[in-house]
């Protein structure tokens, strides 16, 4: 004879659709840290969040942990990283310029808000970078070799 879930919350949990509703907040996204706008000198951290539960400051200081224990981000260790912006959003228009998004919008300027209520949604890229570094591409975006 069959054995069948004792409770109808067991039986539940297991379906696959279930699990996933549950994780309906959870989101992936792409962390561009950019040591040098002119050079195009980035890497990217492809983070799991709660878009719902994690705030634009938690954010930034788990962007910096990772800088400060990951040993591909040797070289960007000597960056003070203060800013978030949007890169680009999934099925999104995306921008001519290769290292950031040069639009005026997309900061993200509130550290207590949460990246649900900033527009963070999955597959967001977005760009974490030095504030005063990115106004002096701006007055010049010019890019080196």
């Amino acid at each position: 004879m069959d054995k069948q879930a004792s409770s109808p919350e067991q039986s539940l949990e297991a379906q696959p659709e279930i699990e996933s509703a549950k994780n309906l907040q959870m989101c992936t996204i792409t962390v561009r840290i950019i040591k040098n706008f002119e050079f195009r000198v980035s890497k990217n951290i492809i983070l799991q969040v709660d878009a719902a539960r994690t705030t634009v400051g938690e954010l930034k200081d788990i962007c910096r942990k990772n800088i400060a224990s990951d040993t591909k981000f040797k070289i960007f260790r000597t960056i003070d990283f203060n800013m978030l912006k949007i890169y680009t959003q999934a099925f999104g228009n995306k921008t001519q310029n290769l290292i950031i998004n040069m639009d005026e919008f997309g900061f993200l300027l509130d550290d207590k808000a949460t990246l649900e209520f900033a527009g963070i949604r999955n597959e967001t890229e977005l760009s974490f970078f030095n504030k005063d570094a990115y106004e002096a591409y701006v007055k010049s975006p010019v890019t080196k070799w």
